[in-house]
Parts: C-alpha cells; structure tokens; sequence
C-alpha cells in the first residue's frame, strides 16, 4: 500500500512530462506536414530516363 503512495505521482509525473513534450513538439512545427513528407519519398528525383544510363 506504500508502494502506491509513491507510484501514483510518479506515473502522474511521467504522464504530464510527456503531455508538455507533446505540445512543445507540436509548438516547434514537427507534425506541419506530414503529407508532404509522405508524398517527398514516392517522388524519382532522377533526372534521365532509365533507358539512357548505360
């Protein structure tokens, strides 16, 4: 039962530290464009055709 008196307010801690890195991510623009992102890998940034690279 002492356990639990230290436990809950680590994990209340724990749970508000990772709430405030959630919204510092999010304040620093790291989730502004996560479409472009995804559409950026697809793309061939190859300028010649395949068949002219011999």
């Amino acid at each position: 039962m002492t356990g639990l008196l230290f436990l809950i307010p680590v994990a209340l801690l724990l749970g508000l530290l990772g709430l405030a890195a959630f919204f510092w991510a999010l304040r620093n623009g790291q989730f502004s464009d996560p479409e472009g992102d995804a559409a950026r890998i697809l793309s061939d940034d190859d300028d010649e055709p395949l068949e002219d690279r011999k």
